[in-house]
C-alpha cells in the first residue's frame, strides 16, 4: 500500500454514509445501487457497509418466483461496490472527477449460504494490495453474524469521459 492517505483523508464524508453520500462515488444507480450505507472506512484499509435485502428487489421477480433467493452474481457485485468506495477514497478520487474502477476480476469466490428478503447483507473489505491503478480487496458478506460470501476481487483505475 504505496499511496499517501492525506487526499483522501481530506475529502469530506461523514459515517455512516447514507445514499447521497454513497452515490457520489459510485456510478451506479437503481437497480444496480447495491450499498445502501457505509458504516467504517480507514482509507488505505478497509471498508465495512451494508446492503439491506427487500422482497421488491427487482431481480426476485426471477430468482427465483415462489423461492427467492439474491444472485450470487450480485452478492459479488455488491462486494465489489463497497470495495470500489474503498478504492476512491483511497486514491482521493470520485466519479465526477472522470475516473471509474471497473470490475477487473474475482478470485476465491465462495458462497456459503443463501440471502432471501429480509436479510441484512454486511459488506466488508480490505485493501490487499495497490499498484499502477489495479487495486485489490479482501471482501466478504454476512449476514446475522454468518458469512455468506467471500471472494479476493480486483478493481482498475480508468480515466473516463461522462457523456
Amino acid at each position: 500500500m504505496t499511496k499517501d492517505i492525506s487526499a483522501a483523508v481530506s475529502l469530506d464524508y461523514q459515517l455512516p454514509m447514507q445514499a447521497d453520500a454513497i452515490r457520489s462515488y459510485l456510478p451506479q444507480r437503481y437497480p444496480f445501487l447495491l450499498v445502501d450505507r457505509v458504516t467504517d472506512v480507514v482509507p488505505n484499509q478497509s471498508i465495512k457497509g451494508l446492503k439491506n435485502v427487500s422482497i421488491n428487489e427487482e431481480f426476485f421477480q426471477g430468482h427465483f418466483p415462489g423461492l427467492p433467493i439474491m444472485p450470487g452474481v450480485l452478492i459479488v457485485e455488491s462486494m465489489a461496490q463497497i470495495a470500489g468506495i474503498l478504492g476512491f477514497m483511497s486514491a482521493g478520487k470520485r466519479p465526477r472527477d472522470g475516473y471509474m474502477f471497473l470490475f477487473a476480476g474475482a478470485d476465491k469466490v465462495r458462497f456459503k449460504r443463501q440471502v432471501i428478503p429480509g436479510d441484512t447483507l454486511i459488506l466488508s473489505a480490505e485493501l490487499l494490495m495497490q499498484r499502477r491503478g489495479i487495486f485489490k480487496f479482501s471482501c466478504q458478506a454476512h449476514v446475522e453474524g454468518k458469512l455468506v460470501a467471500s471472494a479476493e476481487i480486483l478493481v482498475s483505475e480508468q480515466q473516463i469521459t461522462l457523456i
